[in-house]
């Protein structure tokens, strides 16, 4: 947490906008402690990557004029730095204040409520149930018949644009997910970061009702971690998508039938990625993989993995994809489905860092980690699709459906 006088910038959401005609950046908190959000002009961006911490407000006026950014004032500078610390976006006491009455909050609840419920998905059970029904019917040439099935890969992009392949998996899963006794759940964190693992206790509830924690395996693999480690990030649970969506086709396939649940958030490998470690040599990652092993041993159970796979174009940063860069893109997508089908996670890892991870691959933790903890393992891939991510279709999210066995 940095000095009050030297503000140092969060790690935040930061989503490029058009305010009053003029290009900008829209800032909110990824935890979502607050409503409150900041829009700042474009050409002020290079503002925040100044906020680290070791500057007070004349150091970056005078660090922003020096790099050749506008000239801004000193009262223009306090009032964007109110605004910012009035948004929770700098890491400072109002931050922390905030983050542990909210994690207090999530405890303290009786279940993890389903954030995307009546925005991205039907509130109402009997509405969701007739649209995910929907989805598995228009996908008439999968079978149901994987008995004795480990896992599946499944997407957490949007229903509205992955349903196909949502339809497709879950369809092709639906004997495995029926017959099972625990599901480990592991899911993209997108606010996590340097590989942490985040378990929680909490339950997960959907339009369906309530899927229950199995505390007592969670506990284990917080005495193998280390409960520190743990449990750092657990506010991430409460509002990070991706193991919800997973957890509502979960409890749909079993027709509302509750199982055990144990739902792990998995942090980017940005810094496997360069160079800085190997998650093959990370202490925490390989105790909870051994853990959940020997839990898996003793009661029938699934892993499901929600992870999408690359994220291109002008909507992450890069350039507009063209039929060139869209076969490129596929390309490298069947290089990683294969890897995961014959069940090399090393091999997996090792062709999304190669690339430095050019194709944002966000599902590269949580795909990693099942596939090394079901080893050996094969897979069967059911669908693949690229989804739209912009309105002039530059943008690319695929997504892939893939079942273990």
């Amino acid at each position: 947490m940095s000095d009050s006088r030297l503000p140092k910038i969060r790690a935040v959401d930061a989503r490029p906008v058009v305010h009053r005609g003029q290009p900008s950046v829209l800032l909110r908190d990824p935890l979502r402690l607050t409503d409150k959000t900041v829009v700042i002009p474009q050409h002020l961006a290079p503002f925040l990557t100044l906020c680290d911490g070791t500057r007070d407000s004349s150091a970056l006026r005078a660090a922003l004029a020096v790099r050749g950014g506008p000239i801004i004032g000193q009262g223009g500078l306090e009032q964007l730095l109110s605004q910012l610390d009035e948004a929770l976006l700098l890491d400072n006491d109002r931050f922390e204040e905030a983050r542990e009455e909210a994690l207090d909050q999530y405890r303290q609840a009786p279940f993890r409520r389903p954030v995307l419920a009546g925005e991205s998905y039907p509130a109402d059970g009997g509405e969701l149930r007739y649209l995910l029904r929907g989805y598995i019917d228009a996908v008439e040439d999968v079978r149901p018949d994987l008995a004795g099935g480990r896992g599946l890969v499944s997407p957490h992009i949007d229903y509205g644009r992955g349903w196909s392949v949502y339809g497709r998996v879950w369809k092709r899963a639906t004997e495995m997910v029926k017959a099972t006794e625990l599901v480990v759940v592991l899911g993209t964190d997108h606010s996590g970061k340097d590989g942490r693992l985040t378990l929680t206790r909490q339950h997960y509830a959907t339009p369906f009702g309530v899927l229950p924690t199995a505390q007592d395996v969670v506990d284990g693999l917080a005495k193998a971690m280390g409960a520190e480690i743990a449990f750092t990030d657990e506010l991430h649970h409460r509002s990070e998508h991706s193991i919800e969506l997973a957890a509502v086709w979960l409890h749909h396939i079993r027709e509302g039938q509750p199982c055990q649940l144990v739902p792990i958030l998995c942090g980017s490998f940005d810094h496997f990625i360069r160079g800085e470690a190997e998650p093959q040599h990370d202490l925490p990652m390989n105790a909870l993989l051994d853990a959940l092993r020997e839990a898996m041993t003793e009661r029938q159970g699934i892993v499901v993995v929600a992870g999408d796979l690359s994220h291109m174009g002008p909507a992450f940063g890069g350039k507009p994809l063209g039929i060139v860069e869209r076969a490129r893109l596929q390309a490298a997508d069947n290089e990683l489905i294969e890897r995961i089908c014959t069940g090399d996670a090393q091999g997996f890892y090792e062709a999304v860092k190669r690339e430095g991870n050019r194709h944002n691959v966000c599902g590269l933790p949580p795909i990693y980690l099942a596939v090394r903890m079901l080893s050996p393992v094969r897979g069967e891939q059911v669908a693949y699709h690229r989804c739209p991510a912009d309105e002039k279709g530059t943008s690319l999210v695929s997504v892939c459906g893939i079942v273990f066995n």
